[in-house]
């Protein structure tokens, strides 16, 4: 098959997998509702809710309460594992999937959150 033929097929699979896309989503958007999350990464709204909970017990993902709704705060500083000969936090991903625009600004919210 050539190369081009093998762009316009979609993939039954995903490199990141749903926790990732969670985890990326809300590093961008502390503030989205369940519902937005759902909508964003492509799941139902109560398999992002089960994965929230278990980002935080895991401790990748601390709950505000602000009011009636919810903000979260993704610890950068969480590591994911080993990866070849180097070890990788949360930071590291997010830095490689992000832009550069939404990386600074997530500097400028870590900073005055701290």
């Amino acid at each position: 098959m050539s190369p081009e033929a093998n762009m316009n097929t979609t993939a039954s699979w995903q490199f990141l997998t749903n926790y990732a896309l969670v985890l990326m989503h809300t590093s961008q958007r502390p503030e989205s509702t369940g519902m937005e999350i759902a909508q964003a990464v492509g799941i139902t709204e109560r398999a992002t809710r089960r994965i929230l909970v278990d980002l935080q017990a895991a401790g990748y993902v601390e709950l505000e309460k602000v009011g009636r709704r919810n903000r979260y705060r993704v610890d950068t500083h969480q590591p994911l594992g080993r990866i070849g000969d180097r070890d990788l936090t949360v930071g590291n991903l997010l830095e490689l999937v992000l832009d550069k625009e939404l990386r600074e600004e997530r500097v400028r919210d870590d900073g005055e959150r701290e």
